[in-house]
């Protein structure tokens, strides 16, 4: 089994529970990690051997697409869409981070982290 990482992906979308939000949308980082067998492409070295990280990609920034009030919906979302459409995922991780959130304070970013497994672990 491998984990493979993508990190600090950048979208600008239009998730939030205040009208503001979305209307003019904001910015949101997304880390996702998936565990999948690599053992065959570690020996072939060819990308059909492996989940592609750039099909990936194309699939949660469809799913950023699509506005939702909570952050705990597009992580979930995301989570289920990428167990559906890769076979070979059996485990991801994401995080949504919403970017200096309007909450009436400075901060850096508020975030859910979310893990769906495709086989529930003893």
């Amino acid at each position: 089994m491998a984990v493979i990482t993508i990190n600090g992906m950048q979208f600008y979308a239009f998730h939030g529970c205040f009208c503001e939000e979305q209307a003019i949308g904001t910015r949101f980082r997304v880390d996702v990690a998936y565990e999948t067998d690599t053992t065959k492409a570690q020996q072939s070295d060819n990308i059909e051997d492996t989940v592609s990280y750039l099909a990936v990609y194309r699939a949660l920034k469809e799913e950023m697409e699509i506005p939702s009030h909570l952050l705990e919906h597009v992580a979930d979302r995301i989570a289920r869409r990428l167990l559906a459409d890769f076979g070979a995922i059996e485990r991801v991780e994401v995080s949504v981070s919403k970017i200096a959130p309007p909450l009436g304070g400075e901060m850096e970013s508020v975030s859910v982290k979310i893990t769906k497994d495709r086989f529930p672990r003893n």
